[in-house]
């Protein structure tokens, strides 16, 4: 049978991100905003949700005195990516 798919890594923005931080140790809100080609908007709403699930890190500070926001993957994030890729998989037959 069917695994249920995440709903919060079946957004296509949310699964960017994810994909996105998987690959890096950590990126910032402008690298995200860049290659997701999304709205600042838009990309904040996400992260915060990512974040309030536990499935990354914020970190707001400055750098001189423009504000940065980093985001990094947590260990439930990752978890939780490689259990939606798996899921996936199984899907289009490539696990069983």
């Amino acid at each position: 049978m069917f695994k249920e798919l995440d709903p919060l890594l079946h957004s296509q923005l949310r699964l960017a991100i994810i994909s996105i931080l998987v690959s890096v140790e950590e990126a910032e809100f402008k690298y995200l905003k860049e290659q997701t080609r999304a709205t600042s908007g838009n990309i904040s709403v996400q992260i915060n949700k990512l974040n309030d699930a536990g499935y990354l890190s914020i970190e707001k500070k400055f750098r001189g005195n423009y504000p940065l926001t980093i985001c990094r993957i947590t260990e439930k994030g990752i978890t939780s990516f490689e259990s939606y890729v798996n899921s996936l998989q199984a899907y289009i037959g490539l696990k069983k």
